[in-house]
């Protein structure tokens, strides 16, 4: 495989970048010309000595903005551990570099766009869980690794990347066409990655969970549900645990993804806005889509729907079991198991019986499992698909448990743990093995609902905590506030990062610039000083109670009709995304 180089440095002239490879024996030198764009690949001696020189970790790609096109490098990163050998990396800060030297050429609503849009590119890389190798392909599982042609070990990182995982894609679109430059650039990965050497009965192995997020359909909790026309689903997650011991080494790979059809679940202020399944599309084409291109990837599919089976949920439920019976499909079957009611009153042991349910077929479909000589011995072949409401909280605790299931067999193949022992009983590993699936539970629902999971109380210790449920109530209220007033931003962020939104600098318009309805601001305006109002006159009464109360209901009516209002017009309250409303927000 030809690797990337690792060390770098970037100088900086008013004419050009000149990114210097560091790597021991290199010579070559990427120069960019600030001007005209032009990428083109030259040696050390062409580095002007008068140019600004400081060290960079490595190149996120290129993004064109109004003021023209800027450079995003990694500045700072912390090594996560070593797997199969290799040093996986975790990108800790960035610097986003404009190829122009002013803005002056901007007029006034294009500094302030081109502003807003900077804000966007830094707001997605703040987002914690970046991820890379530079001579090792992190996109894909350990089993799909094992079963290439000799054609693609020779690929270089990105030609061979599983473009699903690749978060940096389109900011690499300049890089692609050109072979000799791919050495300066790597696929990054979105998601989540813990390395952690354990011991057990003196033997000491390593283990690990990477999470990959997809960049298709990629945004945030409420704004962007179910799946698109290709049949990629939103949320999804590939999340693989791999464990390593004396040269043998074995993986087990799970996914989650929102509910596979076409639905959606608008921001309205209400708590839980009502999902709705769109009645002018035809659901089984992206239906099939999605599953025809797991079966190929992945094999055989379980379909763990943990949703509620009343209430709301209840018609996604239904819909999602009679989407599997007009598939007709044997290699696709369907398992709901309502996680609330049978989880309710803090019967959590009762998680046990969905666990029971699906051990024949996860005997069956088995993990990957590599001996000490390099000899494949088992092959994973089919795929626990989990889902809930956002494929966060239900879905995380449902995997960790099956996660745990596949690590006993795998340490006893292994040689690890003696017949008899069961990891439950091995205190020290059972610790590190609850946090970091909780840890991951955290990661994943920050970069999807914004705030950390619930119910990661459970996956920590075993049980349900009155501590827990506290946490869980606050979280909720974070959530709540971000998805009405906060995610349009981060959902137009994530566009933008990802390419589904271009800006056309010949457009000297942009949708950023969205007037509100009148509504918008003399509502809320009405509504606190009647509510104020309504406060003065409690504290202040006047010279009779009747005159009071009068007053009391006056302005108590006032505020309570106004507040009526802006609940039924909840859409037009809420922030909204500006730069993609086509179906993706429908």
């Amino acid at each position: 495989m030809a690797t990337a180089y690792e060390k770098f440095n970037l100088h900086t002239t008013p004419e050009k970048f000149y990114i210097e490879a560091c790597d021991d024996g290199s010579n070559d030198v990427l120069s960019i010309d600030r001007v005209s764009t032009e990428m083109i690949l030259t040696v050390r001696k062409d580095i002007p000595p008068h140019a600004v020189t400081r060290p960079i970790c490595g190149i996120m790609g290129t993004i064109r903005l109004v003021a023209g096109t800027y450079l995003i490098v990694i500045t700072k990163k912390k090594k996560v551990g070593d797997l199969l050998g290799h040093a996986v990396w975790k990108a800790m800060d960035f610097d986003v570099i404009s190829y122009k030297k002013t803005v002056l050429h901007l007029t006034d609503n294009q500094m302030q766009d081109n502003k807003a849009f900077l804000s966007m590119i830094n707001s997605v890389l703040l987002t914690d869980g970046f991820y890379f190798a530079t001579d090792y392909d992190l996109t894909h599982t350990l089993q799909r690794l094992a079963n290439t042609s000799p054609e693609f070990q020779e690929m270089s990182l990105l030609e061979r990347a599983d473009q699903r995982f690749v978060w940096n894609g389109h900011l690499l679109r300049e890089f692609m066409p050109q072979p000799e430059l791919h050495r300066f650039a790597y696929p990054v990965v979105h998601g989540f990655i813990i390395m952690k050497s354990c011991c057990i009965n003196g033997k000491i192995f390593d283990w690990n969970i990477i999470s990959r997020r997809s960049c298709f359909r990629a945004g945030v909790r409420y704004y962007v549900r179910g799946i698109d026309s290709e049949g990629h689903a939103a949320n999804f997650v590939e999340t693989e645990q791999i464990v390593q011991y004396s040269g043998g080494k074995a993986s087990f790979v799970q996914t989650r993804g929102s509910i596979p059809f076409y639905w959606s679940q608008r921001p309205n202020l209400k708590y839980k806005p009502k999902p709705q399944i769109s009645k002018t599309i035809d659901h089984l084409d992206g239906f099939q889509r999605h599953f025809d291109s797991q079966i190929i990837i992945y094999g055989k599919q379980v379909i763990l729907n943990l949703i509620d089976q009343k209430g709301s949920e209840k018609q996604l439920e239904q819909a999602f079991d009679k989407m599997v019976s007009s598939l007709g499909n044997g290699m696709v079957k369907y398992i709901a198991f309502d996680f609330h009611k049978e989880c309710s009153r803090m019967r959590w042991h009762r998680l046990q019986i969905l666990v029971d349910m699906v051990t024949e077929m996860q005997d069956e479909y088995g993990y990957f499992l590599v001996d000490v000589d390099g000899n494949v011995l088992v092959q994973q072949e089919g795929m626990f698909r989990s889902n809930c409401m956002d494929c966060l909280d239900r879905t995380n605790v449902i995997q960790s448990l099956l996660a745990r299931r596949s690590l006993q067999s795998q340490l006893e193949r292994l040689g690890v743990l003696h017949m008899g022992q069961r990891i439950e009983d091995q205190a020290d590993f059972e610790k590190i093995y609850k946090n970091a699936w909780a840890d991951n539970a955290n990661a994943c629902a920050k970069q999807y609902a914004g705030t950390g999971a619930l119910k990661t109380d459970f996956t920590r210790t075993g049980k349900r905590t009155q501590w827990g449920l506290v946490m869980d109530g606050w979280n909720s209220m974070i959530r709540y506030y971000k998805n009405n007033f906060s995610d349009g931003f981060r959902q137009d962020s994530i566009d933008l990062f990802l390419g589904n939104y271009a800006i056309d600098e010949a457009d000297m318009t942009t949708p950023l610039h969205e007037t509100k309805d009148w509504k918008f601001l003399t509502l809320p305006i009405i509504m606190v000083v009647a509510f104020s109002m309504c406060i003065i006159c409690l504290l202040m009464a006047g010279d009779t109670w009747t005159e009071t109360l009068a007053y009391v209901l006056f302005w108590g009516t006032a505020s309570f009709v106004t507040a009526g209002v802006i609940l039924f017009n909840g859409r037009e309250f809420v922030d909204a995304p500006k730069l993609v409303q086509k179906e993706k927000m429908d």
